[in-house]
């Protein structure tokens, strides 16, 4: 069966994605953002997953305001860097893995999960900057990857709850599939960022590293914060937090941090950036893990 060997979370931040393309990820102001990436990068590079499945929000890109899923989750062969007004983004375009995207349809909706199936879909920097994150500039991915967007864009947005309780039916779904795949999966967005009204700039640092501190040992507790509270606290683009909690409901209630990064600011934005594994897992010998 597939192994669904850990996750990692981390802010999708437009500006990392320029600062990749351009060429400037060793200047003085993005330097210490990048290198504390490292240890992630060394993370996927260790473990090498074959399968990405990266959470992420549409900037009504592929979805306008006319069409709003709450789950959408890809199910083609690829998938191509959506011009957001500027060009495509130069990076490879994304390879999918539909016979596990498929299995995660027929199992998240027999789960009673209203998912919606996009056979034909662009990506936007929600999904491609953690890519540069966590791979920088190949000449293509290394992996493939599967697309779940979540909608935190038009009200009513899925409540971290039910973000966690989607990642635990991916869990069981990964689980069953009968391929020999590794899979992670990949939360974005946020943290605590408002990018207009009379608030725009707000970082509360002190709310995100309480929500960190929650997320991996106290799941439920992250989750239950509601709307209202997430949009007082972490601004209004900070909602976009909920999409780390499916990545946290894929893994086990025990986790072993393997690595945690906390930057203000990276551009407007509060960038965090987590890499679980289940603790179990992170306890076998090393002899036990991927070559």
């Amino acid at each position: 069966m597939a192994e669904l060997i850990g996750g990692v979370g981390t802010s999708h931040v437009p500006a990392i994605g320029a600062a990749v393309d351009h060429g400037k990820t060793q200047d003085p102001y993005w330097k210490p953002v990048f290198d504390g990436m490292q240890a992630a990068r060394d993370w996927v590079a260790r473990t090498r997953p074959d399968v990405c499945i990266v959470v992420y929000n549409d900037h009504a890109s592929c979805f306008s305001l006319e069409l709003t899923p709450t789950f959408a989750l890809g199910v083609a062969s690829h998938y191509e860097p959506h011009d957001e007004g500027y060009g495509p983004r130069p990076v490879p375009r994304v390879e999918g893995a539909p016979e596990l995207s498929w299995h995660l349809a027929e199992s998240l909706i027999l789960d009673e999960f209203d998912i919606t199936i996009a056979s034909q879909m662009t990506v936007d920097h929600g999904l491609t900057v953690p890519l540069s994150v966590l791979f920088g500039q190949p000449e293509s991915w290394p992996c493939r990857v599967i697309p779940l967007c979540v909608n935190v864009i038009q009200y009513p947005p899925p409540t971290g709850q039910r973000c966690l309780k989607l990642g635990q039916a991916i869990r069981r779904a990964v689980e069953s599939f009968p391929g020999d795949l590794r899979v992670a999966v990949i939360g974005t967005g946020g943290l605590s960022h408002q990018l207009q009204g009379e608030r725009a700039g707000l970082i509360n640092a002190e709310f995100d590293q309480r929500w960190l501190d929650e997320f991996v040992t106290e799941p439920d507790k992250a989750a239950a914060h509601d709307h209202v509270e997430l949009l007082r606290e972490a601004g209004s683009e900070g909602l976009e937090c909920v999409m780390w909690l499916v990545m946290r409901g894929a893994l086990q209630p025990e986790v072993e941090v393997v690595h945690r990064f906390y930057h203000v600011p990276a551009s407007n934005t509060a960038y965090g950036l987590l890499v679980l594994e289940d603790a179990a897992r992170a306890s076998r010998p090393l002899a036990a893990q991927p070559a």
